[in-house]
């Protein structure tokens, strides 16, 4: 009933910037903490970055000062905005979020299909 859609994946060259979004669509949800994860070949899904409810954010070392993630509790969205790209950024990215029902009241935690972030050389 209720699904995460990533998008803004792509390829880019190092340096460059690529913005996720990921937006979560259904009815009789709230949504707690979200976050993004990524996942190279042959690796362990790792986080990157989340945000509470009320936008307080927690970044991975890798990525502090380059990403910044936030959030849009109105439209049931969260995004990663993404500069100064490596190639060690290459990977599937995830979005992860924690849904609550309101009837009856349950916890579920909902993935995203993923998106690929490819950086170059």
């Amino acid at each position: 009933q209720v699904q995460l859609v990533e998008s803004g994946g792509g390829l880019v060259q190092a340096g460059g910037s690529l913005r996720l979004s990921c937006a979560a669509s259904g009815s009789g949800f709230s949504i707690n903490d979200m976050g993004w994860y990524r996942q190279a070949p042959g690796k362990q899904r790792e986080l990157v970055a989340t945000i509470t409810r009320r936008g307080t954010p927690n970044y991975a070392d890798s990525v502090k000062g380059r990403f910044t993630i936030s959030r849009d509790n109105a439209k049931n969205t969260v995004c990663l905005q993404m500069n100064s790209l490596k190639p060690e950024d290459t990977a599937v990215y995830y979005c992860n979020a924690g849904i609550v029902t309101a009837t009856p009241i349950r916890l579920y935690d909902y993935w995203g299909q993923g998106t690929q972030v490819t950086v170059s050389s």
